[in-house]
């Protein structure tokens, strides 16, 4: 029993240490991007994604870890219906702007890196106005798209007679059909699962660009270079590792979410994993 306490409660500092921490991190480089930005410093396309993926990453911090840390440090029924549907639905938004602007900071180092003769070079002069676009087109979708979700989630399951709701935390969630759940899920899946095959695609980009350029250049390289890894390979192991961790995630995040909207009465370890 002590045991099961003592790893109780390292849950919660856990959940109450990333909290902090992701929400201070955030916040101090929104705060220096907006510092340089009233400095009059030239704003970059790649400082424009980056803005807009701290604040979609804040809020999804506000929506999901500050409840998840209330609820695991005991507090119950602190949220109303309308709490609870305002909540989740921001959350959502901000998790799809999150996975937005990561495929458009992809596709955009993507063009920036891609040489002269390439199909993405044509890009690179309308680059900043596209990327504009694709920032506040993935705020829209998300809005639009997740607008559907408001009407499935309720206040806390108060009582346990109420069997038209099964409870999902800090908040609970109208039952319905299992296949209808996973289908609704598919569909809400739709936009991220494009802009992670967008994602991909700007990725493979990157790795053949680089490839290429490491070929092309062997014929300059000195005999006495040392054995340290070129720029190229560094480059592509960076890309492999992030793209590969974030697909790996967001899958892991997925399968967790269609689980969650099957079952009846979700485990308390179900509910504490963030969902797409």
């Amino acid at each position: 029993m002590e045991r099961i306490g003592d790893a109780y409660v390292s849950v919660r500092v856990m959940f109450l240490t990333q909290t902090v921490v992701g929400i201070l991190g955030n916040l101090y480089l929104l705060y220096r991007y907006l510092f340089l930005s009233c400095k009059g410093n030239r704003m970059r396309g790649i400082d424009l994604i980056l803005r807009h993926l701290i604040v979609a990453n804040v809020l999804c911090l506000l929506c999901r870890s500050i409840p998840q840390t209330m609820l695991a440090w005991g507090w119950r029924d602190f949220l109303s219906d309308l709490g609870c549907k305002l909540v989740s639905y921001v959350y959502r938004v901000g998790k799809g702007v999150v996975i937005g602007s990561t495929c458009s900071l992809s596709i955009f180092q993507a063009v920036s890196i891609s040489p002269g003769a390439s199909r993405w070079a044509r890009l690179k002069g309308r680059a900043h106005k596209h990327i504009v676009s694709m920032v506040y087109l993935s705020w829209g979708v998300s809005l639009l798209v997740n607008a559907a979700f408001l009407m499935y989630i309720t206040g806390p399951k108060i009582h346990d007679n109420v069997t038209t709701l099964k409870a999902i935390g800090y908040c609970s969630s109208v039952r319905h059909n299992p296949a209808a759940a996973v289908l609704y899920v598919a569909l809400l899946s739709v936009p991220d699962v494009l802009c992670l095959g967008l994602m991909l695609w700007a990725s493979i980009s990157m790795l053949f660009i680089l490839y290429t350029h490491k070929q092309t250049m062997k014929h300059i390289q000195r005999t006495s270079v040392s054995c340290r890894a070129s720029p190229e390979s560094r480059a592509a192991k960076s890309i492999l590792l992030l793209t590969s961790t974030f697909v790996s995630f967001y899958t892991l995040s997925c399968i967790c979410q269609i689980c969650l909207s099957v079952t009846y009465n979700p485990s308390p370890v179900l509910l504490r994993i963030p969902t797409p």
